[in-house]
């Protein structure tokens, strides 16, 4: 039995309802959202999305990384996105520590990350003010572009827009 078994079973189950064949890959609803990795957040559940209409990138901390402009330049152009929502949440993991708290873990278990860059995030609403300025400014975007940013609260379900 391998580690990965129960999920292998899962999808066996999942592929014999499965009714989505006929999405063609483009942001139905010309959305993409950025979010957290986190497994508490239901991207299309809580903007009341279905498969096919939106784009989800996730990372650790929702953070618009150099990976995650690559990708929006990608939906932007090829895949239908004209807007973007940049949605961290509360009670995130990366708010809770820096970036040399995690080399100072890692280093203890003997391994040298310091040539990584974790994107930690001290300052919830400063971070997420940079990361849409990030998009906002980008060369590589249409300007003017609809980009939004909201914090979602990870025990009530709502969703605070940023004023900025």
């Amino acid at each position: 039995m391998s580690a990965f078994d129960d999920l292998y079973d899962a999808n066996t189950r999942f592929a014999k309802k499965f009714g989505s064949s006929g999405l063609t890959g483009r942001a139905g609803r010309g959305l993409a959202v950025v979010t957290c990795m986190d497994s508490r957040i239901d991207p299309l559940g809580l903007l009341g999305l279905k498969p096919g209409d939106a784009k989800i990138l996730r990372n650790a901390g929702a953070r618009v990384t150099d990976d995650v402009l690559r990708t929006l330049v990608l939906a932007v152009y090829l895949l239908g996105v004209e807007r973007v929502l940049v949605m961290p949440h509360t009670d995130c993991g990366m708010a809770k520590v820096t970036d040399p708290d995690v080399h100072a873990l890692t280093q203890e278990r003997g391994v040298d990350t310091r040539s990584l860059e974790f994107h930690t995030v001290p300052d919830q609403n400063e971070a997420l003010r940079h990361d849409l300025t990030r998009i906002r400014t980008s060369p590589f975007l249409p300007e003017g572009m609809p980009i939004a940013g909201a914090i979602y609260d990870v025990r009530t379900g709502l969703l605070t827009p940023a004023a900025f």
